[in-house]
């Protein structure tokens, strides 16, 4: 169905309605107020949208500023955060944070300019300066030198928080040295690591999951206990298949690996078509997407539950 309607004016920018679309989830995703959006379009009714139909979102900009020798600007777009950014960039969470000390990377408008570092070679030190709040590969290796030392330093997750500081600051103690909980040279002297040599590169993670698993990438509000839910899985597993992801310090834009557990594959009859489940399939989705109705489908999927479909399951479609 085509709607017609006027450009949008200054200071939005328009806007196609998707499925399951609600002028609630679209504000938030633009982060924008709910009273905002239904001001911008007068001649909406927020309970009758309909896919396909054009709207008008305001854009708050933020006012441009040079970015510093080093980096280069970006315009924040639809679905970045600073992970993906970070990622897309193959740069360190951490060095895109510092660059942008003025801006809140939980609160990204749409249209907003940020200073993104130019990716650089690795640093020339093997020992650098770590304290709370430092992030990336090295923290890792910190952390995994405390706990190869008989040190409990949390989570091995490349973020330098509460835990990993008590425990670099037990480590000082034990060693005689000041006790701050700052990582230089002598702390990682004493944990082994020749500071005159040059640091050996981190190995990236690999992109893809294990055989038995699917990537899901986090989304804002994702738990391990929501996701294993919505897989129809449970937290034990999908902490096995993430050995290295603190459950508790989930970001937006990252990427795990959900096991999925495939049931053996029917024959259909004649008059059938399989398919298989994806995520948020129903019954009654299906019966729209194919034509039929939902008794039709029960009564080809005798031995199947409706309400606890299984990612990658196969069911019969009666054909129409």
């Amino acid at each position: 169905m085509y709607y017609s309607q006027a450009p949008c004016p200054t200071g939005t920018i328009s806007y196609t309605i998707q499925s399951g679309d609600t002028f609630y989830a679209i504000a938030r995703a633009y982060n924008i107020s709910l009273d905002v959006l239904l001001a911008a379009n007068p001649g909406v009714n927020p309970d009758r949208l309909m896919v396909g139909q054009r709207i008008c979102i305001p854009i708050s900009t933020p006012p441009s500023t040079g970015c510093p020798v080093g980096t280069v600007p970006y315009t924040i777009r639809a679905g970045d955060t600073f992970y993906s950014i970070a990622t897309t960039n193959n740069i360190p969470l951490d060095a895109l944070l510092t660059a942008n000390p003025g801006v809140n990377p939980d609160r990204l408008m749409v249209g907003q300019v940020i200073c993104v570092p130019r990716n650089t070679p690795p640093p020339t030190t093997a020992c650098p300066t770590l304290r709370v709040g430092s992030r990336g590969p090295d923290v890792e290796r910190l952390q995994r030198l405390l706990r190869d030392n008989g040190y409990d330093p949390g989570p091995i997750d490349g973020i330098f928080g509460t835990r990993t500081q008590l425990a670099v600051i037990a480590f000082q103690r034990d060693l005689n040295i000041v006790a701050d909980g700052i990582v230089g040279p002598r702390t990682w002297t004493g944990l082994g690591v020749d500071c005159t040599a040059p640091p050996v590169p981190p190995t990236p993670p690999s992109p893809t999951c294990p055989t038995g698993t699917t990537p899901h990438t986090i989304v804002a509000g994702d738990t391990f206990y929501n996701l294993a839910i919505q897989y129809n899985t449970t937290v034990d597993a999908i902490r096995r298949a993430n050995p290295n992801v603190n459950p508790d310090n989930l970001q937006v834009g990252q990427r795990i690996c959900i096991p999925v557990t495939t049931p053996p594959s029917p024959t259909c009859p004649t008059g059938t078509a399989p398919h298989t489940i994806e995520l948020r399939d129903s019954f009654y989705n299906l019966a729209i997407q194919y034509n039929t109705t939902v008794e039709a489908i029960r009564r080809a999927n005798p031995n199947v539950d409706p309400q606890n479909l299984i990612i990658g399951q196969i069911i019969c479609i009666p054909l129409p």
